[in-house]
């Protein structure tokens, strides 16, 4: 009879994506799977059938040159820390066998190569067969490292492909509207060849591929790549001048754009990032990798150069804001957090811990940062691994306000609560805030209360910044949130705390901020003076124009400052507010959006109307993975003030779920981008 030989070896790509949870990475030329669960490999034989008694099997599995021998059993248990290659007696077809294979929960992740090998009586050789496989992290396998225990969570961390970027401030926030594009095409394979040519891979392969079981190692490389610091890696940040030689950060949309452009041109850093792209790509990073993360927003967060724990602001004495300190508060910072044990701290730091791409401080000689475990930095244990003391300064670091006449301090005051203020993330299942102030810090009054109060919040938050024991104080109030297209209207309460009257100068000043910048220029500014009775409250009413503020609505900050005078002793009293005045929404409609079918035709309507006092015309472009297969672009002629544009789309859904369809609106002559979200439930029929 003729001796049997494989003809054909089959992964059953299909069962085993939707298995793994991989489903969604059907467009791999590779079958994609999961750590710790078994995927099977089905083999059609030619000639005799096998026989169990006389024949047998073994597989190799190859990981760059390093590799493990196994034979193929009759037995279905497997251990979580060895590769095991069996086959189900019960199930056995002769001809054409199913072989079942299970790697460890702790196995490297990478692109595997597998070799087949038949062995007959003789115990010779006879045919081989080969194949390939991609294996990641799984967070549904308790063995695992990144086990994460509720689906929920799995499918908001690891799964979800689109999200919010929190920013603004904290009591304005600005949900910004992001793809993470893990699914899109090319963006699986470039995440892989990110870890492939990193430094630690392409100095010690064979040690990288060893320590790719570890997601403390995997996400500290992904952190130094994402990052072009010390490497070949993604993105280069700038944070000041022009961008014309490439594209604003505020520009970008999604990060399937960014890591593609990045493999086509050869590994060549993207131009540009600032810290949201920065971490909004490394998020796409890890949850292809497998490994559940999320992105966080630290508002007031402080960047702490000498590592005292203290910044200094200066300010004139008629209250403009100077930048003459090399410590600096971000009005928000974007970082992300990985859900991982931690075996070399121990179990006590499990969970999710910090990781930031954005090149601020060199970790071990690189431009990295984590992963730091949070409830090390809620609890200062500042001894532990990895740069807990820095994101512990960014979330608690004291503010020195100072006043400066002719080179000397005339006024000082100490805030011990404004840095740190509230650190959120997106909720999972909802498109909303999750307020996680509390994993950084041990805070007496929640700070999702101060965020959902209007004016009285800002108040009390000023009134304990600035309140003195004696003498004069000042409150600066926001009357409301600002709204674009309408007044800043805003209140200076002086309260004569002593028995006497005062004469005081009254300095008012406004200028503009971009978020982790010192203020410039100062549009703004008032001079007066003011009688104040014994123990006597006045009250200031001030209204910032539309006309005036409008080149800051969107991105960019207002910092506003009163200094008090009083003239017979020239003691200064400083009061500040930083705010945002955020752009209008774009309106997405769709028709029929209840019976969004997969592969089917339908439309949506994008509604924007002008608050601006002027004519305004831009270029809308609108987005969504799994909905569009490109980006699409419209131009806008002209629109008056009040005048409201429409634009009609059609999109046809390339996958099934939950998708974020996305429109952006770039302003000609202004440096502001108008955006808005819709979320489309996609149904396969």
């Amino acid at each position: 009879m003729e001796d049997f030989s494989i003809k054909n070896v089959s992964l059953e790509k299909n069962e085993s994506l939707e298995k793994h949870r991989t489903e969604s990475f059907s467009h791999s030329k590779t079958t994609v799977v999961r750590r710790g669960a078994p995927f099977k490999v089905c083999l059609q034989l030619g000639g005799r059938p096998f026989n169990p008694k006389t024949d047998s099997l073994r597989i190799k599995v190859m990981l760059g040159r390093l590799f493990v021998m196994m034979p193929v059993t009759f037995s279905k248990k497997v251990s979580s820390s060895k590769w095991k290659a069996y086959m189900v007696p019960e199930q056995v077809d002769l001809q054409n066998p199913s072989i079942f294979i299970t790697s460890p929960a702790s196995a490297s992740v990478g692109c595997y190569r597998f070799q087949l090998c038949v062995f007959t009586h003789s115990r010779r050789k006879r045919t081989c067969a080969s194949g390939k496989f991609i294996l990641l992290c799984n967070p549904w396998c308790p063995e695992d490292t990144v086990f994460i225990p509720f689906e929920d969570q799995r499918e908001e961390f690891v799964l979800n492909d689109s999200g919010l970027l929190f920013m603004g401030t904290s009591m304005n926030l600005v949900s910004r509207p992001w793809s993470f594009d893990q699914y899109e095409s090319g963006v699986l394979e470039t995440c892989l060849n990110l870890l492939q040519i990193s430094p630690q891979h392409q100095k010690n392969r064979k040690m990288d591929y060893l320590n790719r079981n570890n997601p403390v190692y995997i996400s500290r490389v992904v952190s130094a790549m994402i990052n072009s610091e010390d490497d070949r890696g993604v993105l280069k940040g700038k944070w000041s001048g022009d961008f014309k030689q490439g594209v604003n950060p505020s520009s970008w949309t999604g990060s399937g754009e960014i890591l593609n452009q990045w493999a086509q041109t050869g590994y060549s850093p993207v131009k540009y990032g600032q810290c949201w792209v920065f971490a909004a790509v490394m998020c796409t990073v890890m949850r292809v990798l497998g490994i559940p993360c999320r992105v966080v927003t630290n508002f007031n967060s402080a960047h702490d150069t000498n590592g005292n724990l203290v910044i200094e602001e200066f300010y004139t004495e008629t209250g403009q804001k100077l930048s003459c300190s090399k410590d600096s508060i971000w009005n928000f910072h974007v970082w992300v957090e990985c859900w991982m044990t931690r075996s070399d701290l121990g179990s006590g730091m499990d969970g999710w811990q910090v990781l930031d791409p954005t090149p601020q401080e060199r970790s071990g000689g690189v431009f990295c940062c984590g992963p730091a475990p949070v409830k090390a930095i809620k609890n200062r244990w500042i001894n532990l691994f990895y740069d807990i003391p820095f994101v512990y300064a960014e979330v608690n670091a004291d503010v020195h306000s100072i006043v400066v006449s002719e080179g000397r301090v005339v006024s000082h005051t100490k805030d011990t609560e404004n840095v740190g203020s509230f650190i959120c993330t997106k909720a999972v299942g909802f498109p909303r805030t999750q307020n996680i102030t509390g994993d950084y810090k041990n805070i007496q009054s929640p700070a999702s209360t101060l965020r959902s109060t209007t004016s009285t919040s800002s108040e009390n938050s000023t009134l304990r910044r600035n309140s003195r024991p004696q003498g004069v104080t000042a409150f600066l109030t926001l009357d409301k949130y600002p709204v674009a297209g309408e007044p800043v209207c805003f209140t200076v309460k002086i309260i004569n705390t002593e028995r006497v009257a005062k004469m005081m100068k009254v300095h008012i000043n406004a200028q503009v901020k971009e978020y982790n910048h010192s203020p410039t220029d100062t549009f703004l500014e008032t001079h007066g003076v003011i009688q104040l009775e014994p123990q006597e409250v006045k009250i200031i009413h001030q209204q910032i124009l539309p006309v005036q503020y409008e080149d800051v609505v969107g991105d960019d900050l207002i910092n506003l400052a009163v200094v008090l005078e009083d003239m017979s002793t020239q003691e200064r009293v400083l009061a500040t507010e930083e705010f945002n005045i955020p752009s209008p929404q774009l309106i997405i409609q769709i028709t029929d959006e209840d019976s969004i079918t997969y592969k089917k035709k339908h439309t949506a309507t994008v509604t924007f109307t002008n608050p601006y006092s002027h004519p305004v015309s831009g270029v809308l472009t609108v987005a969504g993975a799994g909905l569009i297969h490109s980006k699409v672009h419209f131009r806008m002629p002209p629109l008056s003030p009040g005048g409201r544009a429409e634009q009609k789309i059609t999109f046809k859904p390339s996958m099934v779920g939950r998708k974020m369809l996305q429109a952006a609106l770039s302003l000609a002559h202004i440096n502001s981008t108008i955006r808005g979200f819709k979320m489309v439930l996609v149904s396969r029929a």
